[in-house]
């Protein structure tokens, strides 16, 4: 797996991938005004949020795997769910790298977050562009699906703005 596909996912885990994003901008926005004081706090609930959740899609898509399918997964099927679900995490590794310089003072700790912030809008956007290509529309099509993506970040990053001052 190389650093892209960490960041932006693959054509099976672009849905983890956005989730992901979206998870870790919410962390990101609530935990902002307590960050500013320097503490490594938003990066332990970051790394525990996106885990937390990445269990919990893994356990229901086992269950509803297994319902679909009438009978219990095997250990195979188990890893397979995951690993296409592993994008919900690694969505969250540079944001949290950028915050996790910032708590140790490589960078000041407003543009960590703006930079983790920035990091995930861009993802955001990205991905929606991917969707567009995939899906060949047309140029207005390709702004709806960029614009549903951004809604969601920029949602969080108007909250965190505000929040924070």
């Amino acid at each position: 797996m190389d650093l892209r596909e960490i960041v932006l996912g693959t054509r099976d885990t672009i849905a983890g991938t956005v989730y992901g994003t979206i998870v870790v901008l919410s962390v990101l926005t609530a935990g902002a005004p307590a960050f500013e004081h320097g503490e490594w706090k938003l990066v332990v609930i970051g790394a525990v949020t996106v885990l937390v959740f990445w269990l919990a899609h893994v356990y229901s898509h086992i269950l509803g795997e297994s319902v679909r399918d009438g009978h219990r997964l095997g250990r195979r099927e188990i890893t397979s769910v995951a690993r296409r679900e592993l994008a919900i995490p690694l969505a969250g590794v540079l944001p949290m790298t950028a915050v996790a310089l910032g708590a140790i003072g490589v960078l000041g700790n407003t543009l960590a977050l703006w930079i983790a912030v920035g990091i995930g809008v861009a993802t955001l956007t990205i991905e929606g562009i991917r969707y567009a290509r995939l899906e060949r529309l047309s140029r207005f099509g390709t702004v709806a699906a960029v614009g549903l993506n951004l809604a969601f970040g920029l949602i969080l990053v108007v909250l965190k703005a505000t929040l924070s001052h």
